[in-house]
């Protein structure tokens, strides 16, 4: 009989406690109020013997501009897309043991935010570049 009692009273109290730590709202992991996170961009790396292996890189904008946040906050998928694109092809022409090229990356992903939204004033930045 106990363990209905506790089961019920527990089962009830869940709810309440669900709204008390959830009335925050959506809150940022990394950076101020003027980086924009974007999940890790993979893409897919050939090694010796038919293998493949993974090539990630974390980054991140940088707005400071609040109306260009907006749009870059508005324009996120697209960016990720174009982003990952980026990536994508130039893991696949990675030769087997070469270090990746950042400023190239860097150079690239900036062009395409320029593009995307209109005028520069958006940073992209590298977090880690990582193969395995």
């Amino acid at each position: 009989m106990r363990r209905r009692f506790f089961l019920l009273a527990a089962l009830s109290a869940a709810p309440s406690l669900a709204r008390a730590s959830g009335g925050g709202g959506e809150k940022k992991t990394t950076g101020g109020t003027n980086y924009l996170p974007i999940r890790a961009l993979t893409g897919t790396i050939n090694k010796p013997g038919g293998r493949r292996g993974v090539m990630s890189v974390e980054c991140g904008l940088e707005v400071n501009d609040a109306g260009l946040r907006d749009k870059a906050e508005k324009n996120m998928p697209r960016l990720r897309a174009a982003y990952l694109q980026t990536v994508l092809t130039y893991a696949g022409g990675l030769p087997y043991g070469a270090l990746p090229n950042t400023d190239f990356l860097v150079r690239t992903m900036q062009r395409q935010t320029d593009e995307m939204l209109g005028r520069q004033g958006a940073r992209i930045l590298l977090g880690s570049v990582l193969i395995n």
